[in-house]
């Protein structure tokens, strides 16, 4: 066991943050898809 195994910093679960990740990323796309879509509903 080395030193980094024996005083952790975080105790957080990974899986919590990789979720929180991925909605925060979709979240942006679908911004910018809704935008890009209002966009070409406004110019047609």
């Amino acid at each position: 066991m080395n030193d980094f195994e024996k005083s952790v910093q975080y105790k957080g679960n990974d899986a919590i943050d990789s979720a929180v990740g991925f909605i925060v990323s979709f979240g942006f796309f679908a911004t910018m898809f809704i935008i890009a879509t209002v966009i070409q509903f406004v110019g047609s």
